[in-house]
């Protein structure tokens, strides 16, 4: 594996994924010891020739030698295709890179509530783009609501079943229940705290995975179904409050998400 030297990859430290997946580069021997710095940290001698924005949008690489810059999916692929050119036909591949642009701005413009972290002041913050937080809220809608429902069939001897479309009407009242209370209470962290309380939702579904597949092969008393959705609430509301403490939400928008559940079970049993 070709080491790519002379460059240096600028990630955010406020991102754990970017923490975590620029250290391999230089792991791997992908990027040089030292090929890797924070952003946030830039060193002077790479500052005049970055722009510090896009660069918090787009990961940037920067040629020490010539000064050239690279943003985004393009740094990635000089990065692997230098160390495995085998990929180099593929990153050239116009309709590949078109794909892999979009799920990268995709990823990077909501990274901060997929795994958030606690902001530092002073530091230049990702660009909000509304396209990527609705197409981030509409996925993980779907794809949760899609799961709940195949759930909900290993859960008949506690809770009705319900229409087809019942979990998605509950996934998308939460979202609109909670955008209203935010609106009120704090309305600057709306599209943060909706796009964090879908990635809970997206995990607490992803969870139940498991436990769909082997409820396929094995034969497994109900209750254990029911004791199971119950433990994987309760992390979900704890993870619920870390992130509120994150947002600086206080206890409001928590005591409110188990209220519009209590609501919704109250439904479910009297409908």
């Amino acid at each position: 594996m070709k080491t790519l030297k002379n460059h240096v990859i600028l990630f955010d430290n406020e991102c754990p994924m970017c923490y975590a997946y620029t250290k391999t580069f230089v792991k791997t021997g992908m990027l040089a010891k030292g090929g890797r710095k924070a952003y946030q940290n830039m060193p002077e001698n790479i500052c005049p020739l970055v722009d510090k924005q896009r660069a918090a949008n787009e990961i940037a690489l920067v040629n020490t030698e010539n000064g050239e810059v690279t943003y985004g999916i393009q740094s990635l692929f000089k990065i692997i295709a230098h160390a495995m050119p085998i990929f180099k036909p593929l990153f050239l591949f116009r309709p590949f890179v078109y794909l892999m642009r979009k799920f990268y701005a995709f990823i990077s413009y909501n990274r901060k509530v997929i795994i958030p972290a606690a902001v530092k002041e002073n530091t230049i913050q990702p660009s909000f783009k509304i396209q990527y937080r609705l197409a981030y809220l509409l996925s993980t809608w779907f794809v949760t609501a899609y799961i709940l429902t195949a759930y909900a069939h290993l859960l008949t001897d506690f809770v009705p079943l319900g229409s087809q479309y019942r979990e998605y009407l509950i996934c998308g009242g939460q979202m609109f229940f909670q955008g209203i209370i935010i609106v009120f209470y704090k309305k600057e962290k709306l599209w943060d705290y909706l796009g964090n309380i879908m990635t809970i939702s997206f995990a607490g579904a992803l969870l139940l995975l498991p436990v769909l597949v082997i409820a396929q092969y094995l034969i497994i008393p109900p209750i254990f179904f029911i004791l199971y959705f119950l433990i994987v609430a309760g992390l979900m509301f704890l993870e619920h409050l870390r992130r509120s403490k994150l947002l600086q939400l206080g206890w409001t928008m928590s005591i409110t998400w188990v209220l519009y559940r209590l609501i919704v079970l109250g439904l479910i049993f009297t409908l």
